[in-house]
């Protein structure tokens, strides 16, 4: 084993001592070394980054393509919304059946026949409801039929989901039922007011 000194100008001296020569290409030897390892991560980083920025132009790309369907969705289900409303009654045409009862009471005089009471304060309350269904049937309708036929004025070449086209058809279809179901309320065909004679 080798001993090591160091003389009073701090060079070594000794078998192990280096040269200034073997020192400095040592030096170069790393730094090339460590320029090797850096320009690897350098072009790693460049297509890594070249990737990423490939990857957010396409997604760019499809938000600029067309509409996602977001708003045919929504309105097909508010067709189907406005079907079971028709349906099954909302809160309007329960006021205005009350408010059609009120104004058959006040304006009916006591002394009226009973087909008349009849007509005025429960015949009017149901035509009332009647009407009012319909026209959720109808917007039903409107809106369900827009859904289906936005594709054709839409972006060319985009398909509808069919989610949207099977929603868009339920409200279609309920909206017919219920406007169907309106007209015969309304004119007294279905449940009509009971015969006082």
């Amino acid at each position: 084993m080798g001993t090591k000194t160091v003389d009073e100008t701090g060079a070594e001296t000794g078998p192990e001592a280096k040269t200034d020569e073997e020192k400095v290409n040592v030096t170069k030897t790393d730094a090339a070394a460590a320029d090797e390892v850096t320009g690897a991560d350098t072009e790693i980083d460049d297509s890594a980054e070249g990737d990423e920025v490939e990857g957010l132009e396409g997604l760019a790309e499809d938000e600029t393509e067309g509409p996602s369907g977001v708003g045919q969705g929504a309105a097909a289900v508010a067709s189907v919304g406005l079907g079971l409303v028709s349906l099954t009654g909302g809160w309007i045409g329960t006021v205005a059946a009350a408010r059609e009862t009120l104004v058959g009471q006040l304006e009916t005089a006591s002394t009226a026949t009973v087909s008349t009471q009849v007509k005025e304060i429960y015949g009017d309350a149901w035509h009332a409801t009647a009407m009012w269904g319909g026209i959720f049937a109808l917007v039903a309708l409107i809106v369900g039929v827009v859904v289906l036929a936005r594709p054709a004025f839409g972006a060319p070449g985009k398909p509808q989901a069919p989610w949207i086209k099977s929603v868009a058809w339920a409200g279609v279809s309920l909206g017919v039922i219920g406007l169907l179901l309106a007209v015969l309320k309304y004119t007294d065909i279905l449940l009509g007011l009971p015969s006082t004679s």
